[in-house]
């Protein structure tokens, strides 16, 4: 008989910890986070195995309230931490929360080269289109226009998108959901946890008291079936409470445009088919100006490529079977030590 005692199944309170969640009463941060609570017992890794690093934000409490490793960091260098902790544990499920201005302003360049080099870890951000916890600043994802306390006139710069910011960056997997779809944000999570390489998820996330209802006009009830596009792998772009509206390639423009399908309008089959390998699609996808488009949620990219851990892994094997083992004093007395 085997003395092996099976691990306990982990459940959602076992990622709760004991600290005081403090995010103002009605933030989007608190469905992100009962999100990830609820399907982190579902990836079977150890609490012990997994690590939440943050900057400097609303978002970036998220370390406090999971009850795993974790590290907040400085502004902007969660991915520059995170980097560190995965290329020495590799064994380790390294998971990044940053925001709009965390991860976008300061951290812009850290999550650039964090993403196109492929680093095994997953990013979530959440993106209010303001600074939450400085009170009302304009964010890189602000809207143009934009009347708040820096910017009384107006902010006079063009918004980042953040999922084109990624696919410009070269990264393995894009994709984006709502703080308030539990369903569609659950799965989306648990497709960036089977995601070997950086996964980059964007999270519109409402913050009720600096910029309320900045996602309104799209995720409202009455008019999320008209205004959102859930895009799938290998399914037709079609969206509308009928599934009446689709999306095609215009032949003579090559850019897409919103047709009616069915009855007066166009067969399904002239609609385009979701391709998540295909870049250009995701990025014309993620561009899609609103009102005149939906919003495209879902995985908008994924492809698999080596991750930047993988390589100097087998880099350093490789270099151990050629040399062995280091030996920091014959180096040391070698005669090559001063050679410039």
């Amino acid at each position: 008989m085997s003395n092996l005692i099976e691990p306990a199944k982990l459940t959602k309170k076992d990622f709760e910890t004991d600290q005081d969640v403090r995010w103002c009463p009605g933030c989007g941060d608190y469905s992100i986070l009962a999100n990830v609570q609820r399907v982190m017992p579902e990836l079977g890794i150890p609490r012990e195995r997994i690590v939440w690093v943050s900057g400097i934000g609303c978002s970036s409490r998220f370390p406090y309230y999971m009850n795993t490793y974790g590290f907040h960091t400085i502004h902007g260098r969660a991915p520059a931490f995170a980097m560190g902790i995965k290329v020495a544990n590799p064994e380790l499920s390294v998971w990044i929360a940053t925001g709009d201005g965390d991860g976008l302003s300061i951290g812009g360049n850290q999550l650039m080269h964090c993403l196109r080099r492929n680093l095994d870890v997953k990013i979530l951000l959440f993106n209010n289109r303001i600074y939450g916890l400085t009170k009302g600043q304009y964010s890189p994802t602000s809207e143009l226009g934009k009347v708040t306390k820096s910017t009384p006139f107006g902010s006079a710069d063009q918004p980042i998108d953040p999922a084109s910011f990624a696919l410009g960056a070269n990264a393995t997997f894009v994709a984006r959901s709502i703080d308030t779809e539990a369903a569609h944000l659950s799965d989306v999570l648990r497709r960036a946890a089977r995601h070997s390489g950086a996964a980059f998820t964007e999270i519109y996330q409402n913050c009720n008291v600096f910029n309320d209802g900045a996602f309104d006009s799209f995720r409202e009830r009455d008019v999320k079936a008209e205004r959102q596009l859930r895009v799938e792998h290998g399914k037709p772009l079609v969206f509308g409470a009928q599934r009446d509206k689709g999306l095609r390639l215009d032949p003579k423009t090559l850019t897409l445009e919103v047709v009616r399908v069915g009855e007066g309008g166009v067969p399904e089959s002239e609609v385009l088919v979701h391709d998540e390998t295909n870049q250009t699609l995701a990025y014309m996808l993620a561009r899609m100006p609103y009102p005149e488009y939906p919003v495209a949620l879902g995985v908008l990219y994924a492809v698999e490529r080596p991750t930047y851990d993988g390589v100097l892994r087998t880099q350093k094997a490789e270099a151990l079977a050629r040399s062995g083992a280091p030996d920091l004093a014959r180096l040391l007395r070698g005669n090559a030590a001063w050679e410039i």
